[in-house]
């Protein structure tokens, strides 16, 4: 199916080919192993060496524990199966806080052991590191989805990005019959490279369907949405996207019931938090909230799912948290991309990046999409799951439409999609 570019005066990004053209190759480079595979940073005979550089105490805490454990369930897996290319996997755990300028000194201390980041999150911290990953050529799986990011080679965007998972959202809620053609949504967004990147998915469906779309910046610190909701009243919308903070969400939800405004909300992935659980007024408020995902549930019916809950309870005491799917399947991504290169005998830092190129189906058994890596400027996959919350599931979400993705996703051609 053709994709067709779309292009918005909302959000003006223009290529960033100075980043790519200043890439440069690694230094200190090693004689090629006793197999034919050549390897720099991070690589010995014996070991791989993955940076997790993350937020273990800060803002998204939360989060950046669940996707640690999920990269070393991967790990754990990986290396009980005999690692990659006759070497197991070690990661090295950094934890910034949700600060950026703890992550710039942190990946100076990676940079000269770590082949790459299994896990760089936050896009803050994406954002202050982007260059320096690019000509490092340091491939790194991003806790950040914006497709405003795939310019760069070394950026590994596991999943939908925020601006697909709207379109594919939007498109559900056509077909529950929440929506139709013609109607005023509106789409309250963090006037921030988040905030923006999912707007651009509410713009390109509102286009093809005859939507009048509201759009309704916010900062994003912003938490009081009784003014915001009394507008969107009086405007007659019938649903409203969210690409805010999980405390904008739970504004939005509790001002939409306290005022009488029926209408479901669709949240990208970052507007969910499972203190909405234990919050009865949240949570009650958020009762027609769907929160769009790249990854499944961990309390869901798939085999896979319930391996890795186990994993997780098995070696940490923190609650279960759906973010652990997406830590797993960064390691997934990363295997595919391992595996490749070794069989082209080429463990480099640049080696990784032409592997990248040519991994095109990894099958995450379900937990994702099956993820394309092969497509410069693309997001790896265009299906996700959809989930509302559920105080008495595993991880406080049921999914309610599974490995989905509409013929909209499909046409749709992120901003650097070649």
């Amino acid at each position: 199916m053709s994709r067709r570019a779309f292009v918005f005066t909302t959000l003006a990004i223009t290529a960033t080919t100075a980043l790519s053209a200043c890439s440069t190759k690694s230094e200190g480079s090693s004689p090629a192993d006793s197999n034919g595979v050549a390897a720099d940073v991070g690589v010995t005979d014996d070991t791989i060496t993955l940076g997790v550089l993350t937020d273990l105490s800060g803002t998204f805490k939360d989060v950046g524990i669940a996707m640690t454990a999920g990269n070393q369930a991967w790990v754990d897996e990986i290396n009980a199966s005999g690692g990659i290319c006759g070497r197991t996997i070690e990661i090295d755990i950094k934890d910034h806080g949700y600060k950026p300028e703890n992550a710039i000194s942190l990946y100076e201390q990676q940079k000269g052991s770590s082949l790459g980041l299994l896990q760089l999150h936050g896009s803050p911290t994406l954002a202050a590191l982007k260059e320096r990953i690019t000509t490092d050529e340091v491939l790194s799986v991003t806790g950040s989805w914006s497709s405003a990011n795939l310019d760069s080679p070394s950026v590994l965007t596991v999943g939908q990005t925020y601006d697909v998972e709207i379109i594919n959202g939007l498109a559900w809620f056509t077909e529950q019959g929440f929506i139709k053609d013609g109607d005023t949504i509106a789409h309250i967004y963090a006037d921030s490279e988040y905030g923006q990147n999912g707007l651009l998915g509410s713009q390109f469906y509102a286009e093809q369907h005859g939507l009048n779309l509201i759009e309704v910046p916010v900062s994003a610190s912003d938490t009081d949405m009784a003014a915001t909701v009394t507008k969107l009243k009086s405007q007659g919308v019938t649903a409203i996207a969210l690409t805010t903070s999980p405390a904008a969400a739970a504004g939005v939800g509790i001002q939409t019931k306290a005022q009488g405004l029926d209408v479901p909300l669709l949240g990208s992935n970052p507007s969910f938090s499972t203190t909405f659980l234990s919050d009865d007024q949240t949570y009650a408020a958020l009762d027609r909230y769907y929160v769009a995902s790249s990854g499944d549930s961990l309390g869901s019916e798939n085999p896979a799912a319930a391996e890795l809950l186990q994993q997780v309870q098995d070696s940490t005491e923190d609650a279960p948290n759906d973010a652990a799917v997406m830590g797993y399947t960064f390691g997934l991504a990363w295997q595919a991309i391992l595996e490749t290169a070794c069989d082209s005998g080429d463990l480099t830092r640049s080696g990784i990046l032409a592997a990248k190129q040519q991994v095109s189906a990894i099958d995450t058994n379900g937990l994702t999409g099956t993820l394309d890596f092969s497509v410069p400027g693309a997001p790896s996959s265009r299906t996700g799951f959809l989930a509302q919350l559920d105080v008495d599931a595993v991880s406080g979400t049921t999914v309610v439409a599974e490995l989905y993705e509409s013929p909209e996703a499909g046409e749709y051609a992120a901003p650097f999609e070649e």
